[in-house]
């Protein structure tokens, strides 16, 4: 991510102005206004007070790669290197599919937080879903959850069955 879209997305998240972000951080406003500008760039350990100022953390995140796997009839579906993770405010979410995931029903609103309807979403994306919309729509954890009751075609199962499986899989020493 960007880290003055970082920054900026933090401290308004925490409901903070620039003014109290940079008194918390120990730094000025100027400067903490150049970092979400983009005209200065903040280093990791700075970067890393202000997110905590804000309440929150520096993280790393294994970056997901994607391979096309062939899933029948000559159509191939993204799955990715390992099984993504999002926010629980994102899963759980109350989601309207974009037109080219849900074309048959457009403007239905899913309740992430209903199991049937979570399935229902996860079908889709599976089924019709780019790269891009895995990492929006997909939690790997419940992902893995509903794995035995989604209803997919057989080559789209296929393709996604080894990596839910060693997700699964018990740990070696």
């Amino acid at each position: 991510m960007d880290p003055r879209r970082m920054i900026a997305d933090v401290r308004r998240a925490a409901a903070l102005n620039q003014d109290e972000l940079a008194t918390r951080a120990g730094t000025s406003r100027p400067t903490l206004s150049s970092y979400e500008r983009g005209h200065r760039s903040p280093s990791l350990t700075t970067a890393a007070r202000i997110l905590a100022a804000a309440g929150y953390e520096l993280a790393a995140a294994p970056t997901i790669a994607f391979t096309e796997q062939p899933a029948g009839h000559g159509r191939t579906v993204p799955v990715p290197s390992h099984l993504p993770r999002l926010d629980p405010s994102e899963a759980f979410a109350s989601v309207m599919l974009p037109l080219h995931l849900n074309w048959s029903d457009p403007g239905r609103v899913f309740d992430m937080r209903d199991r049937r309807q979570r399935g229902r979403v996860y079908e889709i994306v599976l089924r019709e879903g780019t790269a891009d919309d895995v990492l929006a729509y997909i939690d790997g954890a419940l992902l893995i959850d509903l794995w035995p009751d989604l209803v997919l075609p057989e080559g789209v199962r296929a393709a996604w069955e080894p990596l839910v499986l060693a997700a699964t899989a018990p740990a070696t020493a």
